[in-house]
């Protein structure tokens, strides 16, 4: 279980955005809020006041909501400042959002967010915010092709937001086609997906049960990132969560990556969440 939260705040409104998703989490969790803004060296006046009293309205947000919340200012590199409030202080887990500027580059090429992804020793919530105003989700899709890392933490995660906004989830599996020598790819018939549905889909969607968390499965093939996109704007998805370990955010640096994909080409907002718990034991 999370039972504290740290949310990393600055003068842009997509970190607003992303801290809100912090807080409805913290409240379902019942867990501690930590808004942390750091101000880098040479920072001007009136960005340092734009940071400020954006830290003070997510205050008093997160208060509302009853949330035990603090707000903490420091100076100095952003990464080392927060690495080391999470180590002192035990978060379990960091919440924080991609920079418009990362759309235009590899996301996970010397940015801010990659560095908050691969080195810091707690769980992450990355937000890609897409829709400004869209801070309260009802229709959650989670994407899942292969195995996915950190089973029991990811569906404990979707579970808790979505219980937060009182939303509902949607586990869209998307097969691997089939390969054949001569005629080349082989896509699968809906029977044929359906049957082919790893059991780790199964385990997810019982972890959704659990917790009360309206749900459905569904199926699709093709293009990930465009199968993704598609399907959350015919079905009118609010917010993607997608699951990234250690090993693929690396990979991304050698090769393709369907998260930087969906990243780059999404219509809604997306998280990518990438566990940091020994599942088994804080999640069973």
């Amino acid at each position: 279980m999370y039972k504290k939260v740290l949310a990393a705040v600055n003068e842009y409104t997509n970190s607003e955005v992303a801290t809100r998703y912090a807080i409805a989490f913290a409240k379902s969790c019942r867990a501690s809020l930590s808004l942390v803004f750091v101000a880098r060296p040479g920072i001007g006046l009136d960005i340092f006041r734009q940071a400020e009293s954006a830290l003070q309205r997510l205050f008093v947000e997160a208060e509302k909501n009853g949330v035990d919340v603090e707000g903490i200012t420091e100076k100095g590199d952003p990464f080392d400042k927060i690495n080391r409030i999470v180590k002192k202080n035990d978060i379990d887990i960091v919440f924080a959002a991609t920079r418009r500027e990362d759309v235009k580059k590899r996301f996970f090429v010397k940015t801010f967010a990659r560095e908050l992804a691969l080195k810091l020793p707690c769980s992450v919530a990355m937000v890609r915010v897409v829709r400004m105003g869209k801070t309260h989700p009802g229709h959650i899709l989670v994407p899942f092709r292969g195995r996915m890392t950190g089973l029991r933490e990811m569906a404990y995660f979707t579970a808790k937001l979505a219980e937060g906004f009182g939303a509902s989830a949607t586990l869209f599996h998307l097969p691997r086609s089939m390969k054949k020598f001569i005629h080349g790819e082989i896509h699968l018939k809906p029977v044929q997906r359906e049957e082919r549905i790893p059991a780790e889909v199964e385990h997810f969607l019982e972890y959704l049960k659990r917790y009360g968390i309206p749900h459905e499965k569904r199926t699709s093939h093709g293009s990930v990132a465009r199968e993704i996109t598609i399907e959350a704007s015919l079905r009118k998805n609010d917010l993607i969560i997608m699951g990234a370990s250690e090993r693929s955010l690396l990979g991304s640096l050698i090769g393709e990556n369907p998260v930087e994909d969906v990243l780059r080409e999404t219509t809604c907002n997306l998280i990518v969440f990438r566990p940091g718990h020994d599942s088994a034991k804080r999640f069973a």
